[in-house]
């Protein structure tokens, strides 16, 4: 009987693959880093092999997710004051399979409810250029925008008045989505929640 790893193994299996990589254990000798051989001969390569190798390695955990139909979900908790919510989300290094979407769909609109219930009385930034700027949003332009997205998760940073809750709207894969790599077939709105008076961090 062969091994099937876990999503936990495959967790633990790339954040060393990532370790070796980044120390320059693991170089991707084939990479090209410009297209041009002029300017690659004034590029510093490693850095960029380095990342190749990851890559390549990661694009392989993924297909191995595909093959043996492995999970890239896991479960978060999420406590805000005396509020806690334990929702589940892709791993940032792993890919959703079919079965990892329908879940996150199912369970999109108990996260919306429980964003709306933790923000009140906060206000709304919907972050633009790679979140580089926010702009003021209204609650309905965010109901809007959660009726046309297909999954949701959440984040926070700072603490105290400088809490900001942060809610992810996306569709397609999430993994794709983060940094819009994916667009049009993947991508994301972040909606940010600060206190009055405070504004989102650039």
């Amino acid at each position: 009987m062969t091994h099937c790893y876990s999503t936990e193994d495959l967790i633990a299996i790339l954040a060393d693959e990532r370790r070796a990589c980044m120390n320059g254990q693991r170089l991707n000798l084939a990479v090209s880093l410009s297209g041009s051989p002029f300017l690659d001969k004034f590029l510093r390569p490693e850095g960029f092999q380095k990342f190749a190798a990851y890559n390549d390695f990661r694009a392989a955990v993924h297909q191995y997710q595909r093959d043996h139909g492995v999970s890239g979900m896991v479960w978060h908790q999420f406590i805000v004051g005396d509020r806690q919510l334990q929702f589940p989300k892709v791993h940032d290094q792993l890919v959703a399979l079919p079965e990892d979407l329908a879940i996150l769909r199912a369970f999109k609109p108990r996260l919306c409810d429980f964003w709306r219930q933790i923000t009140v009385g906060m206000d709304l930034y919907l972050s633009l250029s790679a979140g580089k700027a926010h702009e003021a949003i209204a609650p309905v332009h965010v109901e809007r925008i959660q009726q046309r997205s297909e999954w949701a998760t959440l984040s926070q940073q700072g603490q105290g008045r400088k809490l900001e809750l942060i809610l992810q709207l996306g569709w397609g894969q999430p993994e794709a989505a983060a940094y819009r790599r994916g667009f049009p077939e993947a991508g994301s709105e972040y909606v940010h929640a600060v206190y009055p008076g405070h504004a989102p961090v650039v």
